[in-house]
Order: C-alpha cells, then structure tokens, then sequence
C-alpha cells in the first residue's frame, strides 16, 4: 500500500511540474500592447503634422472640430478628425446630419502585432482591392455612425475621397466595441458617392441623375 501511495505522489508531482512548465513556456502574444497609450500617441502625432500642413496653406489635409463642437472649450487634438484628402470631388454641397449617403469605406486600426498594415474591422466592398468601377457603395445614414465618421461625412463633397484619422473619443471610445479594442484610433478610407435629404427616396445605385443634385430618374 505504501508502494503505491509513493508511486501515486511521484505522478502527481511530475503532472504539477508538466503544468507549470506549459504555464512558463506559454508563448500566449499580445495583439494590442500598450494600446491606449500607443493610439494616443500615434493620433497627437499625425494631428500635429496635419496643423502644419494647414498653416502652411496645404489643401491636401484638414483638421475638423467634431461636428457638434461649435464652442471653444474643446479645442484638444481629441476634439478633431484629421483627414488626408486622397481624390478631391468636383461636388459643392455637404451632407447635413439628417441625410442618408452612399459611400465606400474601409475602416481599420493603427498596426498590431499580427497585422502589419492595421487590422481591417469593416469594408463596403466584398473584392480584396477597391474598384469604384464595380464596388457598390453602401447606403449609411450620417446620423448612424460614430462621431468621427459623422463628422467627416459632414464635410465632404461628392467625389472626394479622403482618408480619416478617428481619436478614440469620438469613435468607439474607452469602451470598444466587438472586433474593435477600447481607445482604439480608427483609420477609415471614405469615398462620398451620393446623399439624399430627409423624404426623398434613395434610388437603387444604377439610378442615373437628372442634373439636379437630389432628384434620380431610373436608367
């Protein structure tokens, strides 16, 4: 009895050593270390190379308050999106917050461990690349979207295609969301295709326009 009361301790000690050698050789990786303070840091920088580009008299960037924002306390980096303008539009007119809008749009985070160029959280198009040719825009109601993205919208012409730096406080904040860690910048890729006000009716996208900017007659 004894014989086997020692043979019994030698495996339950040889199963604790096994388990804490698995635990110590973990190569668990962390996809998003240092998130908060990387996202933060990367956002600051590129708001501030952006007020540079502005005040220089550079069209190809703009800084732009949160929509909402029409006073002066907030007027921290965190308060704005920053957008590279990738294709200007040949359009004059805004959505306003009511409206609904067609665009293309690719959203992702700032680069993590496993994925080099930034994790892809959401796109419009279903192809691996972009063909605005064959991509069909997706229909989004400006009012239903993150700060961020709202506020971009809100400032677009149609054809402009811009490329838009979300601070987490006006995307998905602290918080995050699924697929999407909190403080998480959001990168997002925006071409503005068309946008309707309240009570008009949305044709399907192979609608062609009469020349009047929110009235479509069918092809």
């Amino acid at each position: 009895m004894k014989k086997y009361h020692i043979l019994y301790i030698m495996l339950l000690a040889m199963t604790i050593t096994g388990l804490s050698s698995c635990s110590e050789n973990s190569n668990t990786v962390e996809e998003y270390p240092n998130w908060k303070a990387t996202n933060e840091s990367k956002f600051n920088s590129i708001y501030a190379e952006a007020v540079k580009y502005v005040a220089s008299g550079s069209d190809s960037w703009k800084v732009i308050k949160e929509w909402s924002y029409q006073d002066s306390i907030h007027n921290n980096p965190e308060d704005y999106i920053v957008a590279q303008v990738i294709t200007k539009g040949s359009g004059t007119i805004s959505p306003i917050y009511s409206d609904s809008v067609r665009v293309h749009y690719e959203g992702r985070l700032l680069p993590s461990t496993s994925y080099s160029e930034g994790y892809v959280f959401n796109k419009s198009w279903s192809t691996d690349e972009y063909n605005p040719s064959t991509n069909v825009p997706t229909k989004l109601a400006v009012s239903n979207v993150v700060d961020g993205f709202s506020t971009a919208l809100q400032n677009m012409h149609i054809g402009d295609r811009w490329r838009v730096y979300i601070p987490y406080q006006l995307g998905y904040g602290s918080a995050g969301t699924t697929g999407i860690p909190g403080y998480s910048t959001l990168v997002f890729d925006i071409t503005l295709v068309s946008y309707y006000h309240v009570n008009v009716t949305v044709p399907d996208f192979k609608a062609k326009s009469t020349g009047n900017t929110n009235t479509w007659i069918d092809k």
